[in-house]
């Protein structure tokens, strides 16, 4: 039976993004997350039900911490629908991402570790799925230019700059990465 205490829980599934970051989805094991999150061996085998259960969990988890805050949420539904506004929303976008480089590799990991276990495929896969929906959405009732192919076309791009800044950072300088932010909402959005 799995143990009910929901910030040792949070913890621990904050520990498995840890983990998953820096070791990869094969150094994930109950212990290594008992390990990182500094309690007692066998406490992660008592809150999920197996390895798969923490792998999902800690999906999850990494989208929950990089959901916007209310804040951010309100002053975009409020800006003004134009290119620099549009071309700021996309960089705080990526500074929001880049501030939490752990989890991003995490999620990378996961969707490695995805082409070998369906079940987390499967899980991962409708995830994605609602995030861009949900984009798109989003994006619609906020009035802002260009259509769901712009914002399918932008998530894209920006997840592969991202996974540069994170895994190789030497390969583009700050003001490139802004620079190519600016080009992308250019071309893709305002052709």
């Amino acid at each position: 039976m799995a143990r009910r205490n929901p910030e040792r829980r949070a913890a621990l599934v904050d520990a498995a993004i840890e983990v998953l970051a820096r070791e990869g989805a094969r150094g994930l094991t109950f212990r290594a997350v008992d390990t990182e999150a500094a309690v007692p061996p066998g406490t992660a085998s008592n809150y999920f039900a197996n390895r798969d259960d923490l792998l999902t969990q800690a999906g999850a988890r990494v989208y929950e911490r990089l959901q916007p805050d209310e804040d951010t949420i309100a002053r975009q539904r409020t800006a003004s629908p134009d290119r620099e506004t549009y071309t700021q929303f996309m960089r705080e976008l990526v500074g929001r991402i880049s501030s939490f480089p752990t989890g991003y590799l995490a999620l990378l990991e996961l969707r490695l570790e995805a082409t070998r276990r369906p079940a987390l495929r499967a899980v991962l896969t409708e995830r994605v799925r609602v995030d861009v929906a949900h984009n798109v959405t989003y994006h619609e009732s906020t009035d802002l230019p260009g259509d769901a192919t712009a914002v399918k076309l932008l998530i894209l791009t920006l997840n592969w700059l991202i996974v540069e800044q994170l895994t190789l950072p030497d390969v583009f300088s700050e003001e490139e990465r802004d620079a190519l932010i600016t080009a992308a909402v250019d071309r893709i959005v305002f052709p």
